[in-house]
């Protein structure tokens, strides 16, 4: 079976699991797990911030970066179908009392004109305060889709003139980073907080981080502790993400040829798959699933019409290719 439903789904190379079986350990509830130490420094470096926390997941890294920005009471504005409003189950609200409202964009990008039409500043106690702008990079709903640098650099520049901030939710920034050549602390530099992830393209077992200023991870620290992600000997975990960094960045190029190769084969225009993900909109999603599935591919639905395909670590060029063929002979999308 070749599973192309999620970039989560990688096994850890035979390479990676030696790195963390010699990973050399401490406990990281007291700061004293070198590994750990060691990927938080080198993350944090990358994009060019002062200081970086592990985290288990990436739904937790974002609820705390994005808490770091926004008090209780407040709002965040994103795209409408950001990971942060759509994919982690109200965290936001339920765990930092804070709001959300949305723009709508069909790549994920930002619309700098509707933020500023959104964006509410401190009226004294009539009306909900916009703290901070969230964008996400690649975008996962939207197809994998880049945002421009401009654009970030715009909304930084605004957000920063009118006392608002932003977060950055890079969970898949190593993939844009491998698709247009941009450095990664440029990217850094557009953002007051980030979270990145380990465990998508670069195929970690688990782990995120949140990356900003020594503040803001001090503060998350004791907020990952009071939400039960305090890691113990968690060095093993933090080994697969330094050896990620090593050898799997810019290996990224060859998922975004495999999915481009299983676009054409879906009927969807190549040229606009950016990254290592592929939507197909189909009123038959849920039959066009199964079909797949009986066939040896699987694909996961996003929406009632709308399937998703996702190259990754786990999926080698035969089998992009055999899954091509396999989703050739399902037809084209559907309109």
């Amino acid at each position: 079976m070749i599973d192309l439903r999620s970039d989560t789904l990688t096994q850890p190379t035979d390479a990676m699991r030696a790195a963390m079986a010699s990973a050399e350990v401490g406990d990281d509830v007291y700061g004293e797990d070198p590994t750990v130490l060691a990927l938080q420094e080198r993350v944090a470096g990358l994009f060019g911030h002062e200081a970086a926390l592990f985290m288990p997941t990436g739904s937790m890294s974002n609820v705390l970066a994005v808490r770091s920005l926004v008090q209780p009471g407040q709002e965040v504005l994103c795209e409408s179908s950001a990971h942060i409003a759509r994919a982690e189950l109200g965290a936001h609200g339920a765990y930092s009392g804070i709001t959300m409202r949305t723009w709508t964009h069909p790549l994920g990008h930002v619309d700098l004109d509707a933020v500023r039409h959104l964006h509410v500043p401190d009226m004294g106690p009539f009306f909900v305060r916009t703290a901070a702008v969230s964008v996400e990079n690649t975008h996962n709903f939207a197809g994998g889709t880049v945002l421009p640098l401009d654009l970030l650099r715009d909304l930084r520049e605004w957000t920063t003139g009118v006392g608002a901030t932003v977060h950055l939710d890079g969970a898949r920034i190593w993939n844009a980073h491998v698709a247009t050549g941009t450095p990664l602390a440029d990217y850094g530099a557009t953002a007051d907080v980030m979270s990145v992830c380990l465990s998508k393209g670069l195929g970690a077992p688990v782990g995120s981080l949140l990356v900003g200023s020594a503040d803001t991870v001090a503060e998350a620290r004791v907020w990952r502790k009071r939400m039960g992600g305090g890691m113990r000997q968690v060095g093993i975990l933090a080994a697969a993400g330094l050896h990620a960094l090593d050898h799997h960045v810019e290996r990224l190029a060859d998922d975004h040829a495999h999915a481009r190769l299983l676009a054409e084969a879906c009927g969807v225009d190549p040229a606009s798959v950016e990254t290592n993900i592929v939507v197909v909109r189909r009123p038959d999603a849920a039959s066009y699933v199964e079909r797949a599935a009986a066939a040896g591919v699987r694909v996961a639905t996003v929406g009632p019409t709308t399937v998703r395909l996702v190259t990754h670590l786990g999926v080698g060029r035969a089998d992009a290719e055999t899954a091509a063929r396999v989703l050739a002979g399902l037809g084209g999308p559907v309109s």
